[in-house]
């Protein structure tokens, strides 16, 4: 291209500019350069560069001026003492012969008067502990006495009264404590058939009857007299289907049963149904054999419950 054509075509875009600008028609800033905004981040890097130099100079313009900072004094001392020969195992040895002369010797002696100090405090705890216990065991003996024993006054002669101290028996001591500590309610209504006690004897009936029976139809359902834990449940013996519930040192027994309701192991609450009357094992009839037990010691359940004749 000429020289004259360059400056045609040059002529021919500055006219074409001009027009544009004359119609108002905007460009894209994409496509118009612009002068860049001068930055000042190189300006503030440099002044904080100077001003990072000036304190530092400051600085050491104090170590170098100051008489209390690194004085001559203070380095002549610090020289002194590093120019020690410290013998560290000595210097342990040393900690360990104090410790063993002051300090232990204080520590045990001190450690002696407060174990002779606790002994002679838990001699006198459980010297007032026995006393304790003693006047308690007093107090219970001569209550369960109390207990054992009943007044009774009756008429005497010319209206005098007289008193009559009356010991009980082994029975009613368990019936009074099995009635004081525990609820009972009872397992089965029906006509007593046999109760506690002596009885004639028969190739069936045993001589010593150890409960009571209620006579009912079978399948008849009864009852626990007390809550308490199945401790046996079995068919095996004179008593047939035949249940044990435990609470505490008191058992009570259900015998001759057509049905069980009830598992080894299992709680019952006292009133629950636990059972049906048959006439298993050594039985003359249909009836719920009923005994109450206390350590082992049969009790007559007339003295704990009434039942209906």
């Amino acid at each position: 291209m000429s020289a004259e054509e360059r400056i045609r075509r040059a002529e021919e875009i500055y006219q074409n500019r001009k027009r544009t600008r004359e119609s108002g028609v905007r460009v894209s800033t994409s496509q118009v350069k612009t002068s860049e905004k001068p930055e000042y981040n190189l300006y503030k890097k440099l002044i904080l560069q100077i001003a990072i130099c000036l304190v530092i100079y400051f600085i050491f313009y104090l170590i170098k001026n100051s008489n209390y900072l690194f004085s001559e004094d203070v380095i002549q001392k610090t020289k002194e003492f590093l120019s020690y020969d410290i013998n560290f195992q000595n210097a342990y040895q040393e900690c360990i012969e104090f410790y063993q002369k002051h300090v232990q010797g204080w520590l045990e002696k001190d450690g002696q008067e407060n174990y002779i100090t606790n002994e002679v405090v838990k001699e006198q705890v459980n010297s007032q502990v026995e006393d304790t216990n003693t006047i308690q065991n007093d107090i219970n003996t001569e209550t369960t006495n109390m207990q054992n024993e009943v007044v009774q006054t009756s008429g005497g002669i010319g209206g005098a009264e007289e008193t009559q101290t009356v010991t009980l028996s082994q029975m009613e001591i368990d019936a009074n404590d099995i009635k004081a500590n525990y609820s009972f309610v009872l397992p089965l209504k029906g006509t007593i058939t046999s109760r506690y006690g002596p009885r004639q004897a028969t190739e069936i009936v045993s001589a010593n009857h150890a409960g009571i029976d209620i006579g009912v139809n079978a399948g008849t359902v009864f009852v626990a007299a007390m809550e308490g834990t199945v401790t046996s449940v079995s068919s095996q013996g004179d008593y047939g289907n035949h249940v044990y519930i435990q609470n505490g040192d008191v058992v009570t027994l259900y015998a001759h049963c057509q049905t069980i309701y009830v598992k080894e192991g299992e709680t019952v609450f006292r009133g629950q149904q636990i059972g049906e009357v048959g006439s298993t094992g050594r039985a003359t009839g249909p009836h719920l054999h009923f005994e109450i037990r206390k350590d082992g010691r049969t009790v007559n359940p007339e003295y704990v419950l009434s039942f209906t004749a």
